[in-house]
């Protein structure tokens, strides 16, 4: 009878830090455990077939790979370029990378050609790993020339050389007495880019020390037990499933759209396979939600629904939380790429308490700093600040920028110093994280969320609104889907825009009326007194990864052409 990992051997199977070495703990335990359920096909009684991958399975594909890798030329310290569709072959490969000690680099392909470009020449990668038509691109675009030694191509290799996966794999096979490298948890185990949506992206440097503290943050945070099942929309995402003992189910669907997906491929596998657990852009939720809310859907079994990437509206959260089973919760964690997670709230307080007191402009409440991790509102700044002495901390109340210090946080930005200067605070021996989000504390030590600090308008006479306090006054319009605050100069002078986006079905609603009826809710609040001026836009402009954060700066742009 199989025994299931203690939290110590899947969160650390071995002093060393490996990320991957979960895995391994996870096979020895329960080899015929399933790892990974991947759709393939419909049955004849409508449900899905899926693929299934042990951890025993995938245990022996990732030490192959490394091997593989290794004996190809491709070892530890190496950067790789790792372009797979969320398949078995992509969790295989991410998991030989990291046994390998090669140091993957992942970048979002929807991120835009132009910037594509920019990020692949900052992480100069020695190898590329992808599937032919990332090939393809990368011999037209030029991604990694002049620094690219190494291919290997998942699928069938074209006019290009280097060798296949399946290659690859052969050769690790047949590799004896072949050890993966011990590796430091200071090492550089992985460069994973932001999504850009405040400009282009940016290569946060992971050490095996982050990707640790990151799971051990997650399991205490959300009492993650061994054994639980996780559906995960983001893929990223279920990169920690084995560290967390948890088995992975992919749903069907277009990565790169979150918030195109179909609820029923949701609904369907966290019924049929019995998922605990699911992960979900507010693009995804708000699709689910409707979805249930429309339908009478339930989803039974499912304990809770970790949400992240933008805030959550409490509409949103309400209309999820309705499907779920009493006890179960949405939480929403509040980080970035470069520290995750720093806070964390469960819709039950949320709905309870804190809506109310967005709809009033008070901000988004993201909760209380998680365990062992120190946050700081400082005075806010667009400068760097080079020592933690020279920063000014504020007191509860006042808004600044959020800075964050502890264990997952990374130190900097691979080929970005000016971006790591303006990001990072010396202390000590110690780095602290500059957000880049401004917001405040309460008297009970809960933050809340203002909005981008760039994304801030300061106004002529010397006053500064804030996006989210400013949006979630005219977010409360029924009529209203979501809006977005910008700055724009009107005759010499710099005024607020309101860009409002309307609900599909009210995308044909006289529109005048809903502009007076805005303007009059505006003058209700003291926040909102001084915008005159409201735009509506048919979709706004959202990043790939998570299809929730509002490209601000292009909105700008657009609302400063539409008021010429």
């Amino acid at each position: 009878m199989s025994v299931a990992p203690s939290t110590e051997e899947v969160g650390a199977a071995s002093s060393d830090p490996n990320i991957a070495r979960a895995i391994t703990a996870m096979a020895r335990a329960m080899p015929d455990a399933p790892a990974i359920h991947l759709p393939i096909a419909r049955a004849p009684d409508g449900t899905w077939r899926y693929q299934t991958t042990s951890y025993a399975e995938l245990d022996r594909a990732s030490d192959e790979i490394a091997a593989g890798l290794h004996a190809i030329g491709i070892g530890a310290g190496t950067r790789s370029v790792l372009m797979v569709k969320p398949s078995m072959e992509f969790f295989a490969l991410t998991f030989g990378l990291f046994k390998a000690g090669v140091v993957p680099v992942l970048v979002d392909p929807g991120m835009g050609i132009k910037n594509l470009k920019v990020c692949l020449a900052e992480a100069a990668p020695q190898a590329f790993i992808g599937i032919p038509s990332a090939h393809a691109a990368r011999l037209v675009l030029g991604w990694g020339r002049g620094t690219v030694e190494h291919t290997v191509t998942v699928g069938r290799r074209w006019l290009w050389g280097g060798h296949t996966l399946e290659q690859v794999q052969e050769l690790g096979a047949r590799a004896t007495g072949w050890q993966p490298p011990q590796v430091r948890a200071d090492e550089l185990a992985a460069i994973l880019f932001t999504s850009g949506s405040t400009g282009v992206p940016k290569g946060a440097e992971y050490t095996h020390g982050n990707f640790q503290a990151q799971v051990e943050l997650i399991k205490a945070t959300y009492e993650i037990e061994p054994g639980e099942i996780d559906l995960p929309t983001f893929p990223l995402f279920a990169l920690f499933d084995p560290a967390l003992g948890m088995t992975t189910v992919l749903p069907e669907m277009d990565f790169s759209k979150p918030g195109e997906v179909d609820p029923r491929h949701l609904i369907e596998p966290i019924k049929q396979m019995g998922v605990t657990n699911m992960f979900g852009s507010p693009a995804v939720l708000n699709r689910l939600g409707r979805y249930g809310q429309e339908h009478g859907e339930r989803l039974p079994g499912l304990q809770r629904v970790i949400s992240a990437g933008a805030p959550v509206p409490a509409v949103t959260l309400g209309r999820v939380q309705a499907m779920l089973d009493e006890g179960a919760q949405i939480f929403t964690p509040y980080g970035a790429t470069e520290s995750l997670p720093v806070a964390s709230i469960g819709s039950e307080m949320i709905l309870g308490e804190t809506a109310a007191a967005t709809d009033q402009g008070q901000g988004v409440c993201v909760g209380l700093p998680v365990a062992g991790v120190e946050v700081e509102v400082i005075a806010i700044s667009d400068k760097p600040i080079a020592r933690w002495e020279d920063a000014q901390v504020l007191p509860a109340g006042e808004i600044g920028e959020f800075v964050v210090r502890g264990p997952q946080v990374t130190r900097a930005y691979f080929n970005r110093e000016a971006s790591t200067r303006d990001a990072k605070i010396a202390d000590g021996d110690q780095v602290r994280h500059r957000m880049g989000d401004v917001g405040y504390f309460d008297a009970q030590g809960r933050m809340w969320f203002c909005g981008r600090k760039t994304h801030r308008v300061v106004l002529d006479d010397g006053s500064t609104m804030f996006t989210i306090p400013v949006e979630a006054i005219f977010n409360t319009h029924p009529k209203v889907f979501r809006t977005a605050l910008v700055g724009v100069l009107r005759a010499g002078k710099r005024v607020p825009v309101l860009c409002v986006e309307l609900e599909s079905e009210h995308q044909g609603a006289v529109r005048e009326d809903v502009r007076r009826e805005l303007l009059a809710l505006g003058q209700a609040h003291e926040k909102t007194q001084t915008i005159h001026e409201i735009l509506f836009h048919g979709g706004f402009p959202v990043d790939v990864r998570h299809n929730s954060k509002i490209f601000r700066e292009a909105l700008t742009e657009w609302a400063q052409e539409q008021l010429r």
